[in-house]
């Protein structure tokens, strides 16, 4: 089932620069990654009201590569709040060109726990 409009929060918005290209000339799966890592944790950080730190991505899924001149667009939802963790799902969306068509290219679910400042999980606070 092709889906028209992303789910979540955008959260982050980024131009496909040359220097992030992969070997094929398609932008580097892990830069995309990386983006995705950082709009989830603005939402997970501000959700735990502190620290927090990647523990797991499940379900990574590539499904349209990235071009040069494309404008990625990260859009997060918190899918499950637990005691010291959290679950967001992850949608990257990208913009052809800079303005034209809009194509989701991935999705995952990334897993954050809340963390003091020795590192170790701490409670997410309620609402």
């Amino acid at each position: 089932m092709k889906q028209d409009a992303p789910e979540g929060e955008l959260t982050l918005r980024t131009l496909a620069m040359p220097r992030d290209v992969n070997v094929n000339g398609d932008i580097f799966g892990g830069w995309v990654l990386s983006q995705m890592d950082i709009a989830a944790g603005i939402v997970a950080g501000a959700r735990a009201r502190g620290r927090v730190a990647t523990v797991a991505v499940d379900a990574m899924k590539f499904i349209r590569p990235v071009k040069v001149g494309d404008v990625l667009c990260i859009y997060v939802k918190i899918a499950r709040i637990g005691r010291t963790s959290m679950a967001l799902e992850i949608e990257a969306w990208v913009l052809r060109d800079r303005h034209g068509q809009r194509e989701k290219v991935t999705e995952a679910v990334f897993t954050f726990v809340a963390i003091d400042e020795a590192g170790r999980p701490r409670v997410v606070p309620e609402g």
